[in-house]
């Protein structure tokens, strides 16, 4: 489950957001949304220390994910995102798991491509990836892409579904996994994929 820390800052940063409509003349015109969403991982590993075998598989590990999003054109959206993960990993030499906690934050467009009450979406984005192991804690520049589809209920409802990826440039020779002069895992290139798949709700007002 997302942390106590996690939850927090996600609502100040929500929060803020509501607040900025009301101080923005070019935001007060807009259709607002928010979107809840939970879903799967897959695909993003380290390795052990040196070299030697593939340690973390996130495949199954569940996301969580809250975006603010507000109307820029009849068929576009700008869209603050949010996604939360916690992974453990093992340590196979002191018989352990370790915790690897996930959070993207990222501004993107989304265009709508819509047909009735069925909308299909495609986004793009930049933001940052905050990484936070047992032993340290480091932000890097990322980008993100999506595809997924609405299903309207009502002008104000409607289910989203999304398939989304996450590049993550890293640094291999990162201390995220070290303690002193000792490290337990180390990325397995300098760019993090991350791919995921949700389900969730969107409500507009």
């Amino acid at each position: 489950m997302p942390s106590m820390a996690f939850i927090y800052h996600t609502n100040f940063l929500l929060g803020a957001l509501f607040c900025i409509q009301f101080y923005t003349p070019n935001l007060q015109a807009a259709q607002f949304e928010l979107t809840s969403m939970i879903g799967k991982s897959f695909n993003a590993n380290i390795v052990s220390s040196d070299n030697t075998t593939s340690i973390l598989s996130t495949n199954n590990e569940p996301n969580y994910t809250l975006a603010f999003a507000w109307e820029d054109s009849p068929r576009g959206q700008g869209q603050i995102l949010v996604n939360y993960i916690s992974r453990d990993f093992p340590d196979d030499k002191n018989k352990k798991n370790h915790t690897l906690d996930t959070v993207y934050v990222h501004f993107s467009g989304v265009a709508l491509f819509k047909q009735i009450n069925y909308v299909t979406t495609v986004g793009f984005g930049v933001g940052a990836t905050y990484f936070n192991s047992d032993y340290d804690a480091v932000i890097y520049p990322s980008m993100t892409a999506t595809i997924g589809t609405r299903y309207e209920f009502s002008d104000n409802l409607a289910l989203v579904t999304e398939l989304r990826g996450y590049a993550t440039l890293t640094d291999t020779d990162d201390a995220l996994f070290c303690q002193t002069n000792r490290c337990v895992a180390k990325f397995d290139s300098t760019l993090w994929i991350d791919t995921q798949i949700s389900i969730g709700v969107a409500y507009g007002f």
